[in-house]
């Protein structure tokens, strides 16, 4: 692809993961530009891992990449897995020569695809990441290829990020609200100052060993009509 034209298409998706918008439509806006600007891509998707092992395929352009997705999560392993875990990019110019993944690679080759550039994504205490790129004939990625690559994938770290970020503060926020209003209940029924009735709260929770939020959730819902 002409360097202008790729410029063009790494802009455009830029000003995409900018707007406001969710992540499945940010996450299938990257996968998109993938196989529009790599050539030899016949298909991308994304893969997330979590803490407990479980796989979950995004913005796949195709049923092949969740396909390819579920024979890694049989197997234990393949290059997205280890994209995902431990490198940074893992690429396969053949899956037929390629002994990395014994299991693996036969069932990759079964499905039609002989190529393959992973992109780890992210890491986090409860989820992994790897941004896949599969072709069906061999040798069909260079180092151009994984330079592009790379800067798709992190449009695609930093759309996960964001939304992980405005998940947590929605959270937060939830959980300063239930406080706020478990809070608001004690002053009322015990004519208490703000300081006292938080450390009620706080009390409770050590004395029961609950999380404070889940006292003032119990302490809202037994104070709420209904």
């Amino acid at each position: 692809m002409e360097s202008h034209n790729l410029v063009a298409k790494l802009s455009e998706l830029a000003r995409t993961a900018a707007a406001p918008a969710s992540l499945d439509s940010v996450l299938a806006a990257v996968t998109a530009s993938v196989v529009d600007i790599l050539p030899a891509a016949d298909a991308a998707g994304i893969l997330l891992i979590s803490t407990s092992g479980a796989f979950e395929s995004r913005a796949c352009t195709s049923e092949l990449p969740h396909t390819l997705d579920l024979y890694q999560e049989k197997f234990g392993e393949g290059p997205c897995l280890e994209a995902a875990v431990d490198e940074l990019v893992v690429r396969t110019d053949d899956f037929r020569t390629d002994r990395r993944w014994p299991r693996y690679g036969p069932a990759a080759v079964e499905a039609g695809v002989l190529s393959g550039l992973s992109f780890k994504l992210y890491t986090s205490r409860r989820k992994a990441g790897a941004l896949n790129i599969f072709a069906k004939h061999a040798n069909a990625f260079d180092a151009q290829a994984e330079a592009i690559g790379s800067a798709l994938a992190a449009h695609a770290a930093a759309a996960i990020v964001a939304s992980r970020n405005e998940e947590q503060l929605k959270s937060a926020l939830m959980t300063r609200d239930i406080i706020g209003q478990a809070k608001g209940m004690i002053m009322e029924r015990y004519k208490s100052d703000a300081v006292r009735a938080f450390e009620l709260l706080r009390q409770l929770s050590q004395d029961t060993n609950t999380p404070l939020v889940e006292i003032a959730q119990q302490i809202v819902s037994a104070e709420s009509p209904g």
